[in-house]
């Protein structure tokens, strides 16, 4: 990290609340990129490295936001931005809020209000990469709410990364980083499920990975998930490919071998019921993809 504040590299003064191993990155990638930046945290010490490096500790949270026209947080929930930032309402007054944290779409429209309530101007923000690549080419950053916000603050977005502006509403930024959130955990589990079958075998997971991480995902899997996006949004499904009956019968093989093999059978039973029930109620002659239309509704109860 540099030390370097020139007058020609000077940019919008920001805070970040929240020195966790992300808000350290976020802090340490914009103070880099040449804004004076005031960071506090309830463990004071996390911020020895920053100071360090000139960026300036605030002995409270009121003075941290008062330091800045934007403030950035990345705390762990909703729950904890309010207790945080409950006896700081007057100096972020007129000033923006950033909340990079996680959690539910309720939450998000419920924050909203909240600022509102004390003229606060707010988005609401995902990081979509681990620590050591914010900052970095590549790096995304999801928004959402006020536009005018966005486009008046997007430099100082733009030094933790790509800011991706996703609508006005507030909770679309929340909602994304679940739903990618999602596929990342049903992908890996996917992965290492698949592993552990060939691993029975005595395939080592580097070989493995070579194939499915190297070839499969890239060149089969990726393309036809795009290709496909469209029917999702018009709820077409030809099956003139392969129908849901026949990948109905690829899964019930994909349960029996897992149960032959003496791993676990919960996840490939799962997407069995889904798509007999997606069969049962009328899709079979269409492709994998019907399944969506299971998917969109919360499950029957029992």
């Amino acid at each position: 990290m540099t030390n370097s504040r020139s007058a020609s590299t000077q940019h919008a003064p920001v805070t970040v609340v929240g020195l966790g191993p992300m808000g350290l990155a976020l802090a340490g990638a914009l103070a880099d990129r040449g804004h004076t930046t005031t960071v506090w945290n309830r463990t004071p010490e996390k911020a020895d490295g920053l100071v360090a490096n000139g960026v300036h500790r605030a002995g409270s949270v009121a003075e941290a936001a008062s330091a800045s026209p934007v403030t950035i947080m990345c705390l762990k929930d909703y729950g904890t931005m309010y207790d945080v930032f409950d006896s700081a309402r007057d100096a972020l007054k007129g000033r923006v809020l950033v909340n990079l944290n996680s959690g539910t779409p309720k939450e998000a429209r419920a924050a909203v209000a909240w600022a509102a309530e004390h003229g606060i101007a707010y988005l609401d923000g995902a990081i979509m990469v681990p620590p050591p690549l914010v900052g970095q080419p590549g790096s995304v950053f999801l928004y959402s709410g006020s536009r005018d916000v966005f486009d008046e603050h997007r430099a100082t977005l733009a030094g933790m990364g790509d800011p991706r502006y996703l609508g006005s509403e507030p909770e679309l930024a929340v909602l994304y980083n679940t739903a990618l959130l999602e596929m990342m955990y049903a992908t890996m589990n996917g992965y290492l499920h698949a592993t552990a079958m060939v691993g029975t075998a005595g395939v080592s997971a580097v070989e493995f990975a070579e194939l499915a991480v190297g070839w499969f995902m890239p060149t089969v899997l990726g393309p036809m998930v795009a290709e496909e996006a469209p029917g999702l949004d018009e709820g077409t499904y030809p099956g003139d490919l392969g129908t849901l009956e026949m990948n109905l019968n690829a899964l019930e093989h994909i349960t029996r071998t897992s149960e032959e093999q003496g791993v676990h059978t919960g996840q490939p039973r799962l997407m069995q019921e889904i798509a007999a029930q997606a069969v049962a109620e009328g899709y079979g002659g269409n492709n994998y993809l019907a399944v969506f239309e299971v998917l969109k509704k919360a499950p029957r109860t029992r």
